[in-house]
């Protein structure tokens, strides 16, 4: 398949706010392989425009997602600078194509992460500390219609993270496998769910990352985070809405739309 052709078009996509047809029926024979590396094509050209790479993203790690998405392996992809919001400016709705939210761990590293053979206790030595997150995730594939190697060239479908506030150590947390998540949309329950549905365990999920990002030589460094895995479904939004999470004993983390914006 022509990579830098595949490239430019989910680029141009995501550009023009125009989705594209699945690239798996453009490219019949497309592998996993071929996926990654339209991926990180479109990495290199934003990086090279001025953007940094400040995490990671796994996707496709709950089986709520799995089956959203008909998708069964997990996958990752790159948060830039240019996609974390912070809450202080507000960010137009209108710069995605077909967004969803989702709410999840992230971690925080002060050690770097280095694989292919890292384990749990690397993790844990690594992580300066966890705190609640959302994702907007975004396909620059008409409707949604993706298969897996669909997502991981569109950069794992990741459009966006915004990270809450309250920082929680590791060794505060009795058991990061039991963390209880409830959801609200405009202050009604949505939904609920545990950590346990992040591959049994997020540390699971952060160490098949590290090791996986290892075949194409990239280390998770220092300062960088890693936002673990969807907890529950993700959820289309519109003007008006209003989500909010609550982790327990790491806190909330929240996303209000309105005026066609979304906002910390």
């Amino acid at each position: 398949m022509d990579i830098q052709l595949a490239a430019a078009q989910l680029l141009e996509a995501e550009r023009l706010k125009q989705p594209i047809p699945p690239l798996t029926d453009t490219y019949q024979n497309m592998t996993a392989n071929d996926a990654y590396t339209v991926q990180l094509a479109q990495i290199r050209q934003k990086v090279n425009a001025g953007a940094t790479v400040k995490g990671l993203k796994i996707g496709l790690t709950s089986k709520a997602m799995q089956e959203m998405l008909n998708v069964y392996t997990p996958d990752y992809g790159f948060i830039l600078d240019t996609m974390i919001y912070d809450g202080v400016e507000d960010v137009s709705a209108d710069r995605f194509l077909q967004p969803k939210v989702e709410f999840e761990i992230a971690f925080v590293f002060n050690k770097e992460l280095k694989g292919p053979n890292v384990t749990v206790q690397d993790v844990i030595d690594a992580t300066a500390y966890v705190v609640p997150a959302v994702e907007i995730i975004d396909s620059r594939i008409k409707d949604w219609q993706i298969k897996f190697e669909d997502t991981v060239a569109d950069n794992g479908s990741s459009a966006g993270a915004i990270l809450g506030q309250k920082r929680t150590l590791l060794s505060d947390i009795e058991d990061i496998a039991n963390i209880p998540m409830v959801v609200k949309k405009n202050g009604q329950f949505l939904d609920e769910s545990t950590s346990a549905a992040v591959l049994g365990n997020p540390f699971n999920a952060v160490v098949w990352l590290a090791n996986e990002v290892s075949v194409y030589g990239i280390t998770i460094e220092p300062g960088m985070f890693v936002l673990s895995g969807a907890l529950s479904k993700a959820v289309s939004f519109e003007a008006g809405d209003e989500f909010e999470a609550d982790f327990g004993i790491l806190g909330k983390v929240s996303v209000n739309i309105s005026r066609g914006l979304v906002k910390r």
